[in-house]
């Protein structure tokens, strides 16, 4: 893989990812290590992240897949599917490994079959303080990957292929909203503290994922609405002050009225809230691809790398937080004090960058070589896809 220039990337998506992974750290960091709410109310919100990075998914692969096809050229399957395993399974494997290898240290107090981690199906029943929890976001991608290039090639066949696209993801969204809202008349309000919450809404991939439609969406308008598209993003600052106050005004819905003291898990926010928040974050993605846009032209300090390790990132830091307590304690250091907090942050930002570094640098070159993205279609250079879906991997 060359090594990225300054034209090859978009600061406001980095900025974006680079913010997604953050809200991740912190909402696992209150989780595993301190167990309060150590950053207020980023702790409580955190977890929108993996939310954030469903969108940006979307509209990443999306892109990728529409480019092509919007252009007349025939794309192909096969090399998705290389460039996707390349991506994707190497760093995976190395962390799954290490899971089955320590699991005296990192196992949960239920582990899935091996076959299903190997299969992306381990989300199925998943309960929190499970062996790998945070793999859940990685088999609901997973699946995505699998299922939208299919779903493209047949759309494209038809006559109307632009008004079926819309069609299929407006009722794909109405499906998840459905799903969840029955999850929660089937389970009642009573549904987080039973863990069922988790189950058959949280991790599931029939409730989770038209959150990343948003993103394909947006891939649709730009591949086949050029004009459309143009006139919209030429409202760059406005598309982000909508989205700086709807992302906001979720998160504070989220934070008072998903778990409600006294009464239980709220209707609204198990049922609407996720599709709304990931709408919210579908006007913030059009922003960051706004050339007028602020969040656009701002190259926020450490921001690329942060995105460019942020995959790693994501996975390596569950188990680094959870291998990094006992130390801390037998160093008398509070991992609710700031240096403890800097530390054990600071752990995991190195594990993931070594995780970047001598796994998934490697395999991203020679993905290049076997499989470069201009294969895909014979458009893709010419569309800018390749180029941001590489530099910005889903």
């Amino acid at each position: 893989m060359a090594a990225s220039t300054p034209t090859a990337r978009l600061n406001g998506l980095d900025t974006l990812r680079a913010a997604a992974i953050i809200l991740v750290l912190i909402s696992h960091y209150t989780v595993v290590v301190s167990g309060k709410n150590t950053f207020g109310f980023l702790s409580e919100i955190g977890w929108a992240g993996v939310d954030l990075f469903f969108v940006l998914s979307g509209y990443l692969i999306g892109n990728q897949v529409f480019a092509s096809q919007a252009n007349g050229a025939t794309f192909s399957l096969k090399t998705f599917y290389i460039r996707r395993a390349l991506r994707t399974l190497p760093n995976y494997i190395v962390l799954l490994a290490l899971y089955w290898l320590f699991p005296a240290q990192l196992a949960g107090k239920a582990t899935a079959a091996l076959w299903r981690f190997l299969t992306f199906t381990q989300n199925f029943g998943m309960h929190p303080g499970e062996t790998f929890t945070h793999s859940w976001s990685l088999c609901v991608e997973e699946q995505f990957y699998l299922i939208l290039p299919v779903v493209a090639i047949l759309i494209a066949a038809s006559r109307r292929q632009r008004t079926l696209a819309w069609c299929i993801i407006a009722a794909a969204i109405g499906a998840g909203v459905t799903i969840r809202g029955m999850a929660w008349l089937e389970h009642g309000r009573n549904a987080i503290s039973s863990n069922d919450y988790y189950q058959h809404i949280y991790y599931s991939s029939f409730a989770r994922f038209d959150e990343l439609l948003p993103g394909v969406a947006i891939a649709l308008l730009k591949n086949f609405h050029p004009a459309q598209y143009q006139r919209i993003l030429r409202r760059g600052n406005a598309l982000l002050l909508a989205g700086v106050l709807a992302t906001a005004s979720m998160f504070y819905l989220f934070a008072h009225f998903q778990d409600i003291e006294g009464y239980g898990v709220g209707f609204f926010m198990s049922t609407f809230g996720y599709s709304l928040l990931a709408a919210s974050f579908g006007i913030l993605t059009l922003a960051a691809l706004s050339p007028a846009s602020l969040l656009h032209r701002l190259r926020v300090p450490g921001a690329t790398s942060i995105a460019l390790w942020s995959y790693a990132l994501y996975l390596a830091h569950k188990p680094i937080f959870k291998l990094a307590i006992a130390p801390m304690a037998a160093l008398h250091i509070d991992t609710d004090s700031v240096p403890g907090i800097g530390l054990i942050m600071l752990a995991s930002l190195l594990g993931g960058w070594l995780l970047y570094r001598l796994v998934e640098t490697p395999f991203m070159r020679l993905r290049e070589r076997l499989s470069p993205a201009t294969t895909l279609g014979s458009s893709t250079s010419r569309s800018g896809a390749s180029t941001m879906c590489d530099r910005n991997p889903a």
